[in-house]
């Protein structure tokens, strides 16, 4: 397993007690549609952690892969004037870990972490496990638990 992935799943049990059986693809997982080929399962499977600034403040935002992010909808549900993409400095900074392998959980910083409830729907998610290479599948309500999430609605399909 590769180093990242392993501190992932060490800090999963360490901190959640949470087995994070992670599956790792060479050829990468790198978008949501690629993630769902490795791991078969539907593109509305894939948790996509997206790292916004609202009113420069970094939140994760939990969304399906069949989903965007509606950044104005998302200001107005969360009070913020302005909402960005991070950048990949920021990124690395709130969460301790790079875009494309970013987990809903496990950050470096106490961050609020928003979910796109229509991953709810299905028994199983899968999710960044610490690299673009590696995703671990969970339970809707283990990620409810263990992300503590606050459901907004500001998402379209993709």
């Amino acid at each position: 397993m590769h180093p990242t992935a392993e501190r992932f799943a060490d800090r999963a049990r360490a901190e959640y007690d949470f087995e994070a059986s992670v599956e790792e693809f060479p050829d990468g997982t790198k978008t949501a549609a690629d993630a769902a080929d490795a791991v078969g399962c539907t593109v509305g499977q894939i948790v996509k952690s997206i790292v916004l600034t609202a009113d420069g403040d970094p939140v994760v935002v939990l969304t399906a892969g069949d989903h965007r992010v509606d950044e104005d909808g998302f200001a107005a549900a969360v009070g913020a004037d302005a909402v960005e993409m991070a950048d990949a400095d920021e990124v690395k900074a709130a969460t301790g870990w790079s875009i494309g392998g970013v987990p809903p959980f496990c950050h470096d910083t106490d961050l609020p972490v928003y979910l796109d409830e229509s991953l709810t729907a299905h028994d199983t998610v899968w999710a960044a496990a610490g690299t673009p290479e590696a995703v671990f599948a969970v339970t809707p309500d283990a990620l409810r638990r263990i992300a503590s999430p606050e459901p907004v609605a500001a998402f379209t399909e993709s």
